[in-house]
């Protein structure tokens, strides 16, 4: 999925904590991004309302994986070559 990301020039957007697993202790090169999620929402609609929107917050997110938590950005960057 990184990999696809990078090529097309994409953001990942996940929930799976596995994710920094993979991007920060294995020091896995993303230079498209890669965002966890880490918020809740009441309902699916305004969840997806969130997620819809949270790329167009900033314009920095290409280099970095970056926590969204309620109330705290965290951007950690990533290596860009393995």
């Amino acid at each position: 999925m990184l990999e696809r990301a990078q090529r097309e020039n994409r953001v990942v957007l996940t929930f799976d904590k596995d994710f920094s697993e993979l991007a920060i202790r294995r020091q896995i090169p993303a230079v498209s991004g890669i965002i966890l999620l880490r918020i809740a929402a009441p309902s699916s609609a305004i969840l997806a309302s969130m997620v819809v929107t949270i790329p167009d917050d900033r314009d920095n997110w290409p280099g970095h994986f970056s926590v969204i938590e309620r109330n705290h950005i965290r951007m950690i960057p990533l290596p860009l070559k393995s």
